[in-house]
Parts: C-alpha cells; sequence; structure tokens
C-alpha cells in the first residue's frame, strides 16, 4: 500500500511547500535503526565496514540514526539485534490557513471548550507550577509569556547538556529564545498566554503553568524524526528537573510502518510511561478522509487531538462542526481509532513572536484588540497576535486543560487523565473517526472522577466479517 501522503510537502502557514525529500536524492539516506539491546562499539564497527556512519545516539532508547548508501541497506537489516530500520522523515507543524467564518474573538474557542464559571471552584485552576514542554519551534519572547521560559534546540543533531559542572542540573545552560517560525510561540500562547498585552482580550487557558521549550523545527518549519525523538531523550533525561508532567506536540510525520515499529510512537510511548501525559495533534489532512492521522497521533497509549470549527454563536453549539481539515481515523494500517477527541482549533488567536515569517505569510491574520471604547484597532495590543487554524492549536487547549487537572489532583496518572477527557468530552452527532470521544470540555473534566488502573488504550476498529459494519473494540 502507498503511504497516503504521496508527496513530501509542508503544510503550514500560507501555503504548501516542498520539502527537501522532492530534491535529488544523495548518496546516503539517514535511517533510524531500532535493536534489541543497546548497540555498542560492536555494531558502530560493522555500520562503518558496511560504509554507514553513527550520526546520532540516544541515552534512553535503543536506536541510532545511520547514515548509509540505500545499497547497504539489506545488510544493515539483517544485522544482529536489529529490530526494524525506518527512514528519517520530515516532521512539520499542524498549522494552516482556512475559508472558513472568522470567530469574533478568541474568547468564542474558550466558551466551546466550556471553561469553569467565574467564581466556581474550578476557576482558581490554572496549571499552576505544572511543568509544560513544548516539542515545537521555539517559543519567542512576547509580552504574555513568561520571560524566563527555558529554551533547548536539538534541530540538526544537536543534544544540549543543560547540566553543570558536577553533572546536576544547576545551571541550566540554555539557548536563546529564538522563534523565527512563530508556530511554537501560538501554542504556547494558546496554553499559557497572559493576555497583558491585549488587556485579557487574548489571553491562554492554563495561564500559570510553567513552559519549557525544545526546538526541534528549523526556522522554515522543517524537521525529521529523529530531532523529535532526541528531544524524547532529553524529557527522559532532564524533563524532571524541570518538573515536566505535560508534553505538547503540535507536529507530526507521515503514517508509513506500523505504530510497533514507528520509532516516534515509540520514543513518545516511552516518555508516557514514565509519567509524562503526551498531547499529540491529529494532522491537518481530513480532507482526503479516514486514515489520515499523523504519526505519533496513532499511539495508542497518547492523547490525539482534532480539531472544532466554532462559529461564535456562543452557547448554542448545534452550528459547531468538527473542522474540514481536521484528521480522519482509524489509522493507516494498525486501524487505531483516533482522535480522542476534539478541540476548538480554527481560526485561534494567539501570541506570536515579533519578526515571525507567519506574519509577512499572513498580514491579514495580524489580530486586533478593542480600545476602551470598543472598537477594534490593532494599535491597542501592545504586541503582536495573529490568528491561526489547525490540530496544532485544539492541542494546545487539551494540554492547557491537563494542566489544569494535574493543578487540581496532582495523583492523576496519564492514562487516568486521558480517560476523564474522553469520558467528560461532550458528545456530538459526528461520525466517531473524526470527533473520537467528543468536543473537550473543561469544566467536565475537572469535575469526573475514577480512575484507571493500566492503560487507557485507544480502542481498534476492525470490519465485521459477518456483514456491512464496523466493529470497535
Amino acid at each position: 500500500m502507498k503511504p497516503w501522503i504521496t508527496t513530501a510537502m509542508l503544510v503550514i502557514g500560507l501555503a504548501l511547500v516542498p520539502l527537501a525529500a522532492d530534491a535529488k536524492p544523495a548518496d546516503k539516506i539517514d535511517v533510524i535503526v531500532g535493536y534489541s539491546a543497546k548497540p555498542g562499539q560492536a555494531e558502530t564497527n560493522r555500520v562503518k565496514g558496511l560504509g554507514g556512519e553513527t550520526k546520532r545516539e540516544f541515552t534512553n532508547f535503543n536506536m541510532r540514526v545511520i547514515s548509509i548508501s540505500e545499497n547497504a541497506l539489506k545488510s544493515l537489516e539483517n544485522g544482529k539485534g536489529v529490530k526494524f530500520v525506518a527512514p528519517d522523515r520530515e516532521t512539520f507543524g499542524m498549522a494552516l490557513t482556512t475559508l472558513a467564518p472568522a470567530l469574533p474573538t478568541e474568547s468564542a474557542a474558550h466558551a466551546t471548550a466550556r471553561m469553569p464559571a467565574a467564581g466556581s471552584t474550578n476557576a482558581y485552576y490554572d496549571g499552576n507550577s505544572i511543568g509544560v514542554a513544548i516539542i515545537d519551534s521555539g517559543v519567542g519572547l512576547h509580552a504574555d509569556l513568561d520571560p524566563y521560559i527555558r529554551q533547548y534546540s536539538l534541530v540538526g543533531g544537536k543534544t544540549p547538556h543543560p547540566d553543570g559542572e558536577e553533572g546536576e542540573v544547576e545551571k541550566y545552560h540554555d539557548d536563546a529564545r529564538v522563534d523565527a517560525l512563530g508556530h511554537g510561540t501560538h501554542v504556547a500562547g494558546i496554553i499559557s498566554g497572559s493576555g497583558y498585552a491585549s488587556s485579557g482580550q487574548h489571553k491562554g487557558i492554563a495561564t500559570s503553568a510553567k513552559l519549557l521549550s525544545l526546538r526541534v523545527l528549523d526556522d522554515n518549519g522543517r524537521g525529521v524524526t529523529s530531532d523529535a525523538i532526541a528531544a524524547m531523550d532529553w524529557l527522559l533525561s532532564y524533563g524532571h528537573y524541570f518538573d515536566i508532567e505535560v508534553v505538547n506536540m503540535s507536529i507530526g510525520k507521515a503514517v508509513e510502518e506500523s505504530n510497533a515499529v514507528d520509532p516516534l510512537v515509540l520514543a513518545v510511548e516511552r516518555v508516557w510511561d514514565a509519567g509524562m501525559t503526551v498531547v499529540v495533534a491529529a494532522g491537518n489532512f481530513g480532507r482526503d478522509g479516514n486514515m489520515t492521522i499523523t504519526s505519533p497521533g496513532n499511539a495508542r497509549k497518547v492523547i490525539t487531538v482534532g480539531s472544532l470549527t466554532d462559529k461564535g454563536t456562543g452557547a448554542d453549539f448545534s452550528d459547531d462542526f468538527v473542522s474540514t481539515y481536521s484528521s480522519m481515523g482509524p489509522t493507516l494500517g494498525d486501524h487505531i481509532l483516533k482522535p480522542d477527541l476534539v478541540a476548538p482549533g480554527n481560526r485561534v488567536i494567539s501570541t506570536v513572536s515579533m519578526g515571525a515569517s507567519l506574519l509577512d505569510g499572513l498580514p491579514d491574520r495580524i489580530a486586533k484588540c478593542k480600545d476602551p471604547y470598543g472598537k477594534e484597532d490593532v494599535a491597542y495590543c501592545s504586541a503582536t497576535y495573529l490568528e491561526l487554524s489547525g490540530t496544532s492549536m485544539a492541542t494546545p487547549m487539551v494540554t492547557a486543560t491537563v494542566a489544569m487537572m494535574l493543578d487540581k489532583d496532582p495523583s492523576l496518572t496519564p492514562a487516568t487523565i486521558k480517560a476523564r477527557l474522553m469520558r467528560s468530552a461532550r458528545k456530538v452527532d459526528a461520525d466517531i473517526t473524526a470527533v473520537g470521544a467528543g468536543v473537550l470540555d473543561i469544566d467536565a473534566a475537572l469535575n469526573t472522577t475514577g480512575t484507571v488502573a493500566g492503560e487507557a488504550l485507544s480502542p481498534i476498529m476492525a470490519r465485521s466479517e459477518q456483514g456491512p459494519a464496523m466493529l470497535i473494540e
């Protein structure tokens, strides 16, 4: 079966942009090799003997990134202890532009997600001190975002070490806060933006969450799977120093192998098993129909989020619908029912870094703020906001909710959080392969009780042999 993404394209900003995969093939290709045990010097020597080069090793995964000629791939695959060999594929952010009706303000998205009512007990939970890692294009400076957010870049094979001389994280040798694209900064604002520069008009959801930025997309929004895996590896090594409990991944790649051997899926599930709740975007390929969920959204353990379009009609949710671009399940090959739920993701207004390329490409989407007399004028925003759409924007809505849930009950496990989110989701009349368990309901999620012993795996779908019906595990 051919992969559902037949050409490597970047879906972000204004257009579909051909990626490097469309260029002439190089003499060697980069692959991710998975082993049954940690490979040692003998494997390094074997790869070298095949004319290859070990480009990256991981501390917590039995994987390596190897550059090798296509002619030597079969010999590489036949090595002792080799479990799989997968191309080091392109990754991309899940934001795009749409022609759907504009929302009057960001508050419409908050209303759809049913924030706790002012004065209620739940209104006091704002993700206070809950650590959230954003794996994206970076988080730039903005008046709404904590100036002390730390950022580490893993782009291009980098392996930053924040530890001090004694091997403990004491000095936090972080990288510069840059986001030339603007995608990661937009995600950050949805999670915890204070709304300061808009007098509260464009604020995030979990405003007291502590953010950490791990940069895996370059200035053009391009990345590779191995850099995203390196971010997972980094979190397993250093995440506890930063109290990371939630991970937001508004990025993805094509599904071209089973989730049992997809290296990115294996990495995110290890982070999940370590106690960090991983929330990922479903993808923006819904217009191509079913089986368009991107990786790592095809992981059964993690929370996969689709996008809902809110027409901005207040408490009347009858006209809301799953965004036409929101990727649909079941997943390719494994037939996992995804997404797990949907959240508002269409034309969401949030923070953007100064000079971001998204601003140049989308000048008509620069958001305005109201002056004290109710008139809209961009001059009344003391910093820049941008309107973007995509499952990239829906994902941090769920991430912020997870931070609020942990603020209320720090003992929650990732599996219980996932189950409560799905159980409390507002049920809608829509195809379950598009909407999952329903629409994010923040207040209901905070009120839901019950715990999960074991995992809360997303169910498998299968065609019935008894007649024209689909069976769900």
